[in-house]
């Protein structure tokens, strides 16, 4: 079984100047692990119609999923489902549906449904909506692309809601193991040698900064009698150097 792999394509200026730090990538990269989904490629764009649809016609065209943050909201420079439907090479509509529930979202806070947050009902035509339990204002699935809010708190919401339609991969397993003040370099021949001897297998290595340097040995496999095979030669290899391994991440982190 082939594992399922995903990209991400985060929209807004803001990004790309520093105004903004990005959350949802590292979020989405979590969320996608769990549910054993390869999150292969992230891309950050400006809010430039032209990027955006270069962007995601490549990722989509990759990948079997797709998620975008940002660009939906009630403003002028909020273009990403335009482009989103000029990449499908669809119309741009008022969604009923969509329009009904923004209504309905701040008709029950006393508020009107103004021109600007109507702008949150036009869509790619034929888009199905993703529900947003946050701020009733919902996202779109269309093919298997799915456009959502770029703030994190809606993002997150809109994550729970689309679950269901996707599909998980094959469950990856992971081993790791830490030794302190042994440098990455050290190891680095014998890392090589253990991930050639073994096929179906996937190691890497993370150094530690701080006071006491050092190194975490993960190793990942659809087996997990290889993942721990991986790691005990990792550890044997550690100890020859005179570290002396800790099972795991580094305590504390």
């Amino acid at each position: 079984m082939t594992r399922k792999t995903a990209a991400i394509l985060a929209i807004g200026d803001e990004l790309l100047s520093g105004r903004t730090r990005d959350s949802n990538i590292g979020y989405l990269a979590a969320w996608l692990t769990e549910r054993a989904i390869a999150l292969k490629e992230a891309r950050i764009v400006a809010d430039d119609e032209a990027a955006i649809v270069e962007a995601l016609n490549a990722l989509r065209a990759s990948h079997d999923y797709v998620f975008t943050s940002g660009g939906i909201g009630p403003t002028h420079d909020d273009i990403t489902y335009a482009a989103v439907a000029k990449a499908f090479g669809r119309e741009v509509i008022e969604h009923p549906q969509a329009f009904a529930m923004i209504r309905a979202w701040y008709e029950a806070r006393g508020e009107e449904a103004t021109p600007a947050r109507r702008r949150m009902a036009l869509m790619p035509e034929g888009a199905e909506l993703i529900l947003n339990p946050v701020t009733g204002a919902p996202g779109v699935k269309i093919g298997n692309v799915f456009v959502m809010a770029g703030v994190p708190g809606i993002f997150k919401g809109m994550l729970t809601a689309v679950e269901t339609v996707l599909e998980r991969g094959v469950q990856i397993h992971s081993r790791a193991v830490t030794a302190l003040r042994l440098p990455e370099s050290r190891l680095a021949d014998q890392l090589l040698a253990i991930q050639t001897a073994l096929n179906g297998v996937s190691i890497g290595s993370y150094p530690i900064d701080g006071d006491e340097k050092g190194v975490t040995i993960v190793a990942r496999s659809e087996n997990p009698s290889l993942a721990e095979a991986a790691i005990a030669s990792v550890t044997a290899a550690m100890r020859a150097l005179g570290a002396d391994p800790i099972e795991g991440e580094r305590p504390g982190r």
